[in-house]
């Protein structure tokens, strides 16, 4: 059992009740030398190349791979061997190679890049249910409840049939409910989800805990004799592992607690009354992407604002700081792109994802703000007891793997940042994809009718066609723009995101227009029917310029999957605000002269992205450095019991 204690942590007298990595020692991620490219192909060959097992030998082999130590080559191909049968036998088809290299990669704690189509969902199942089987507790990490949801579900038999348990955590779920879910050798959940759930624990782990946090909690209440949630962090398989660990790295995850008061509305009240008073350029200006900041005249205007009884209230810096939230959520903030108004509650936008988030908020009382902005119901405001990023939660894990389409542009951060090496699994079969040439319209307005006109072309020749919006209300102005040329059409963003993965699932139909904010984590394959097959494929239009081009691949990417045909095009406008951000003035002006679209090179369009991915990168890395103060406007909540 050496090998078993040095390589597959689990809770007991060897790791300890709660296993986990020192937070002193997180970014040292490798602890033994990762295998070869050599052996991992000769590894994948010999897995691809055994005999799937029938239903009556499986016990009996599950039984003699219980009771050996799971050490060496010799082991894992006997797990492989049960775990490829299992799924044959559940699932109904067995791994391909692709599959088979792509989980032993997570094995290894590296990260695996597939393409979309390949069987990345049974790849992280495989990894999983070997773990499992050496004895470690396996955290799942999906994009959103649904995803963990299906996938615990749909696995369900295939975990069942090698003797393991799974189960799934979602946010409405109460804490005995938690703890039973991830008692289970296999625990499909949500990154929020977990890091919440950890830092409860840690609330009632009185030897993590520093004196003000001891404090927080007796003021809380919180049990000491309580049992923790989770049973440590021994193992973490991400799904979407860029979105994860690089775009969602430096959103700070707060656990707070209710501190809502009548004087505090009156207060925030106060402070947005004065807010729409004041004149840009005069009285504050923008600070970075959504900061704001005071001038020495608004500052002059504070005295305009009554003095508040409670001495909190009445102090300068805490007005100041209030006015300038308040400035915030009337200027920076946007409903449709940033929120949504939704059954009377302001409920935020998963930047990644497109989806709306309830249960989010911002802190530092800028949720409020933007509620009395909306005129809807006031929730009650929150003070932070704890927080922490998935910049420093993931590097927390023994164990840590992930698998997406699109980690290679991020391959050095991911290393540096969090010590992953990435393995490249190429596809079976060759792509058949049609990229076209990116055009730049001078407008959103020319943009939108463009993209009517070409979506009209290809419904007529029976092509289903996937169109990529940055916001809600982009995605509703192209759909008016569809609505007046006559196009039957269908809209996936924040506000309308009922029956998601049946609307997606339904996209590859012939002559199917489907209009939708992101895809990154929406999780669920677009089938071509024979026809959309027979006449070219999906055809996938991007108007979104995101901050890395991995983004932009991972939408695009939705053509062509497993060697099917299609085509993809990348269309922009000028009054997108990166390119307002990033390019220079003189060139927007030309080609807003110009007044004509144009096609553009590929490293013109890449010079706004790197420019805001680096932005973005020495945040993500500078984050522990932040006040909170500057990260208020960037960070999540959720209250002290889920």
């Amino acid at each position: 059992m050496k090998e078993r204690a040095a390589s597959w942590p689990f809770p007991g007298l060897v790791w300890g009740d709660y296993p986990q990595q020192a937070p002193a020692a997180a970014g040292a991620r490798p602890r033994a030398r990762p295998l070869s490219p050599r052996r991992l192909r000769a590894f994948a060959d010999a897995a691809a190349a055994l005999p799937l097992q029938p239903l009556s030998a499986l016990p009996a082999r599950l039984q003699a791979l219980r009771q050996s130590a799971p050490e060496g080559d010799a082991w894992l191909l006997e797990a492989f061997g049960s775990a490829g049968s299992a799924l044959a036998l559940t699932l109904g088809f067995a791994p391909h190679r692709q599959q088979l290299l792509a989980a032993r990669v997570l094995l290894d704690n590296r990260l695996v890049e597939m393409a979309t189509g390949e069987g990345k969902t049974a790849a992280i199942a495989l990894a999983a249910a070997v773990a499992a089987l050496a004895g470690t507790p396996v955290h799942v990490i999906t994009a959103n409840d649904y995803l963990a949801q299906r996938d615990a579900g749909r696995l369900r038999p295939f975990f069942a049939l090698l003797g393991l348990r799974v189960d799934c955590v979602t946010q409405p779920m109460a804490t005995d409910q938690r703890r039973l879910a991830y008692a289970c050798d296999v625990t499909y959940c949500t990154a929020k989800e977990i890091a919440f759930d950890y830092l409860r624990d840690a609330m009632a782990r009185t030897g993590d805990l520093s004196a003000l946090e001891q404090r927080a909690r007796r003021l809380q209440s919180v049990s000491p004799a309580a049992p923790p949630v989770l049973r440590g962090l021994c193992m973490a398989i991400l799904d979407e592992a860029d979105t994860v660990l690089i775009d969602e790295a430096r959103m700070p995850l707060v656990l707070s607690q209710g501190s809502g008061s009548q004087p505090q509305e009156a207060f925030h009240r106060g402070a947005l009354a004065l807010a729409r008073r004041l004149e840009e350029g005069r009285d504050f200006q923008r600070r970075g992407d959504r900061g704001i900041e005071l001038t020495p005249a608004g500052l002059l205007r504070l005295p305009q604002w009554p003095v508040a009884g409670h001495p909190l209230y009445g102090h300068r810096a805490h007005r100041q700081s209030a006015l300038e939230l308040a400035l915030t959520a009337l200027h920076v903030l946007r409903r449709d792109h940033d929120y949504v108004v939704r059954e009377g509650q302001v409920q935020l936008i998963d930047e990644t994802t497109g989806r709306a988030a309830p249960g989010r908020a911002w802190s530092q009382g800028l949720h409020q703000m933007v509620e009395l902005k909306e005129e809807v119901a006031l929730t009650q405001s929150n003070s932070t007891v704890t927080q922490i990023t998935f910049q420093r939660f993931f590097p927390r894990y023994l164990r840590l793997a992930g698998a997406s389409g699109t980690l290679g542009e991020a391959r050095a951060e991911l290393k540096a940042v969090y010590g992953l090496q990435l393995v490249v699994v190429p596809p079976r079969t060759p792509p058949r994809v049609t990229r076209l040439p990116v055009r730049v319209f001078p407008d959103s307005n020319r943009l939108w009718q463009t993209v009517a006109a070409t979506s009209a072309a290809l419904q007529q020749q029976g092509r289903p066609v996937l169109v990529g919006t940055d916001s809600v209300a982009q995605s509703e102005a192209l759909s008016r723009a569809l609505t007046a040329h006559g196009l039957e059409h269908r809209v996936l963003n924040a506000r309308q995101d009922e029956g998601e993965s049946e609307l997606i699932a339904a996209a590859g139909q012939c002559g199917r227009i489907t209009v939708a904010t992101s895809m990154a984590g929406r999780g669920s394959d677009i089938l071509l029917d024979a026809t959309a097959v027979k006449v070219g494929g999906l055809h996938v239009i991007l108007c979104q310029h995101n901050a890395s081009s991995r983004i932009d691949r991972q939408f695009l990417g939705r053509a062509g999957r497993q060697g099917q045909p299609g085509s993809s095009q990348a269309m922009l406008a000028l009054d997108f605000p990166l390119l307002q951000r990033w390019w220079p003035r003189w060139w927007l002006g030309v080609v807003a002269a110009l007044g004509c679209p144009l096609l553009l090179s590929v490293p013109m369009l890449r010079l706004a992205q790197a420019g805001e991915s680096f932005t973005q990168r020495k945040q993500r890395v500078t984050l522990s450095r932040i006040s909170a103060a500057q990260e208020r406007d960037l960070t999540f909540s959720r209250q002290l019991s889920p």
